[in-house]
């Protein structure tokens, strides 16, 4: 494809006062922004804060504790070895609780 180099260009003034004009037109154009949401479907996977979840059933599996991990003796939670900071009693401590 040839190119007219000889051609006026635009210069940024130009370019922003063009899109100045095409937003005002849009903006007059109400029919494009309409969205048409059913509030049923939009409130269905929504879920409040204390719900009633007696009837869900969990699939988890539980694996039993590593021989390289060990369990935080101040958040009782389990980690893996590398995660150890220092030990307080004899008992272990994680790096987040450290």
């Amino acid at each position: 494809m040839a190119t007219d180099y000889d051609t006026p260009r635009k210069t940024d003034d130009d370019l922003n006062e063009d899109s100045i004009e095409e937003l005002k037109s849009r903006r007059n154009d109400k029919s494009i922004s309409t969205v048409d949401i059913d509030e049923f479907d939009a409130a269905e996977g929504l879920e409040l804060p204390g719900a009633d979840l007696s009837n869900e059933e969990l699939a988890v599996r539980v694996l039993p504790k590593q021989q390289d991990e060990f369990t935080c003796m101040s958040c009782f939670l389990v980690h893996h070895r590398s995660q150890r900071a220092r030990e307080e009693n004899g008992q272990p401590i994680c790096r987040d609780c450290d």
